[in-house]
């Protein structure tokens, strides 16, 4: 991926956690970033105050990451060439 290709955002889904679109479209303009595909919206049990991101399992090419707000989340599929560490680090300052 060269110095000035952005990243793809995939909307497969009408639904998203409020306020998840503009950081996900803050996160496709990282370099090493390339498609960003939201996933299944589900319901949790322990109310999370903020939008916070974690990344759940490694796949092939990136990672899933489970983004949480209120008693909502959703599974977000990001391939990059960032490791976790870097893709932890940006997605904290998001």
């Amino acid at each position: 991926m060269g110095e000035k290709e952005r990243g793809r955002l995939v909307w497969n889904h009408s639904t998203h956690l409020d306020g998840l679109i503009p950081r996900l479209e803050k996160l496709i303009t990282r370099p090493g970033v390339g498609t960003v595909t939201p996933g299944v919206l589900s319901r949790t049990r322990s109310h999370i105050p903020r939008l916070q991101f974690r990344i759940s399992v490694p796949i092939r090419g990136g990672f899933k990451v489970i983004a949480r707000q209120g008693k909502s989340a959703q599974e977000i599929f990001i391939l990059t060439a960032l490791s976790q560490e870097e893709l932890t680090a940006y997605l904290d300052n998001l």
